[in-house]
């Protein structure tokens, strides 16, 4: 932005607000860097009046200053939720809050929901998430896995999230980071009256007290409700608790810089504590009701493009059913055209066969019509001398063997051409029946094409995808909140049911890959973790123990 000389913080800060549309503007910031210290731009101070660095441009990290004690109860807007998923995302990737190896691939899940949609084979194959930054790398250098196991892992997770809008899986992970031990906590190295080292964790819950190397379980706890003034002079810090039995607690920050961030963080912390605690602002109640009318409405959407998208899907699958079909009866087609062409080869060769059969047939007659003359000739014929009449008796007798041959011949020949006749007739018979097959299947394959033509296009006729916000429109009445406000007590009760289902798979996760641990790569907040859980400590009871 072209920064203005006389505006204030406020004036650079709201235009950074509705800039982004951003209405839920009691949790961000606008963060600088002074001399290795984090600084928050103060709304009724001129930006230039700031310690902000003297050269252009000047650089202000736009961040969540404070956190929600549950974020789907105070988060509003989209663009809130969405926000503060991204900064706490960053964060736990860059392990400053600690995140045990389990639930970073959980997380990773939801986030590849929320960056990708539904989970679909065909188009998410392995190796889609190679370029993707999702877990943070003490947990990739922890176990002995490669690239493609952990993502098989958190596409298994990611699978199950289908259905799951942008906002609701961004959602998702914001509930699971929130019960992380350094999620929302501001740390700042003091020293005790003895001058032991400590470390004091600010946070939406109160004030904690850690030593140096154990940022995930605080020595002592001071609620919000349970400090009654916070101050420092100088260097020095003072909480006094309102039991004014307890001792007051004094501490010293290296610099007074430290002492006026921490006693800003207190005060902004100690007001969003009290204000859950109250009523809500009419401000807030409109925005938590245009936020569930914004809801429902979504909701309806998703349902009407569900609806949608599963009737394209029907139509697509008949449309394919009959696609196959039609190529099954193209394929017994053309088998009966190449049957027909077969037996049309088969008929014509016993036509031709026949045919040569019955000329032999009738050419073997003729020569024993003329034998059979011969030998009349020959008896007709006179024999003088005996040996002549002995001769002409023999010529007879073969005259006769070989009528006799010459009319076993052509009856046979005539009995084999009387077979072909008839394998003749056989063949003609069953190129007729394949002919009727043959028009069968046409009449088939023309009313399949007819079919298929007026499915394919189903899906034209069906509503598009075009998101009109002006043909919508929505009247909640009573009965439609009732209604919302059952389906919200219904989505509790699942909730309960997959939190148990959750866990449930998270141990079985660790379970599966603790084999593959490093265990001399361990860090300090690993170790602590684990001790933590063997105990059954978590981060909300924890505190209750030691407040």
């Amino acid at each position: 932005f072209l920064l203005q000389v006389k505006w204030k913080g406020k004036d650079l800060f709201d235009l950074v607000c509705r800039t982004l549309g951003l209405r839920e503007t009691w949790f961000f910031g606008l963060q600088y860097t002074i001399k290795d210290t984090v600084a928050w731009l103060k709304m009724d101070k001129k930006v230039l009046d700031h310690d902000v660095p003297t050269e252009e441009p000047v650089t202000f990290h736009f961040l969540a200053k404070f956190y929600p004690e549950n974020a789907e109860e105070e988060l509003v807007q989209e663009i809130t939720q969405h926000l503060f998923f991204l900064q706490v995302k960053k964060q736990i990737l860059d392990e400053k809050i600690y995140c045990p190896p389990e639930a970073s691939v959980l997380l990773a899940s939801y986030a590849v929901q929320a960056k990708y949609g539904d989970y679909d084979p065909n188009v998410h194959k392995r190796g889609f998430l190679a370029q993707e930054e999702l877990l943070p790398k003490r947990v990739i250098n922890l176990y002995q896995m490669t690239p493609e196991m952990w993502e098989e892992r958190i596409t298994a997770w990611y699978a199950e999230h289908r259905g799951r809008a942008r906002d609701e899986a961004e959602m998702e992970y914001l509930k699971i980071a929130q019960d992380l031990e350094m999620y929302g906590v501001n740390y700042f190295a003091i020293r005790n009256k003895k001058g032991t080292e400590l470390l004091l964790g600010v946070d939406a819950l109160g004030l904690h007290i850690y030593d140096p190397d154990n940022r995930l379980t605080p020595k002592i706890s001071f609620p919000w409700n349970e400090i009654r003034n916070i101050s420092y002079s100088d260097k020095e810090f003072t909480i006094k608790p309102l039991d004014k039995k307890i001792d007051v607690f004094k501490f010293n920050s290296s610099k007074l810089r430290v002492n006026k961030l921490i006693l800003q963080l207190c005060i902004g912390n100690h007001d969003l504590f009290m204000r859950r605690r109250k009523a809500d602002s009419l401000e807030v109640q409109q925005m938590k009701a245009q936020a569930r009318e914004e809801k429902a409405r979504k909701q309806m959407e998703r349902q009407r493009l569900a609806r949608e998208k599963q009737m394209r899907e029907e139509a697509e699958r008949t449309r394919d059913e009959l696609e196959r079909r039609l190529m099954q009866l193209k394929e017994e087609a053309t088998m009966a055209n190449e049957a027909l062409m077969r037996s049309e080869e088969t008929a014509d060769l016993l036509a031709e066969k026949a045919q040569i059969t019955e000329e032999e047939a009738k050419l073997l007659a003729q020569k024993a019509a003329e034998a059979e003359q011969e030998m009349q000739r020959i008896k007709a014929t006179a024999i003088r001398t005996e040996e002549e009449k002995r001769l002409m008796e023999q010529k007879v007798l073969e005259a006769e063997m070989l009528a006799l041959k010459m009319a076993e011949e052509s009856e046979r020949r005539a009995k084999e051409a009387d077979q072909l006749k008839q394998d003749l007739q056989e063949a003609r018979e069953s190129e007729r029946r394949a002919k009727q097959k043959l028009l069968e299947i046409t009449s088939k394959s023309s009313y399949t094409q007819s079919v298929n033509s007026s499915t394919t296009a189903l899906p034209t006729d069906l509503p598009s995808f075009n998101l009109i916000s002006e043909s919508l429109s929505f009247d909640f009445k009573d009965t439609d909140m009732k209604r919302l406000s059952m389906e919200i007590e219904k989505e509790k009760v699942e909730y309960m049911e997959k939190s148990k289902h959750l866990q449930e798979q998270l141990n079985e996760l660790k379970t599966e890959i603790e084999a593959l641990k490093l265990k001399e790569r361990e860090t300090a907040l690993d170790i602590l973790h684990n001790e933590n859980t063997s105990r059954g400590n978590s981060k909300h009871n924890t505190i209750k123990k030691v407040s």
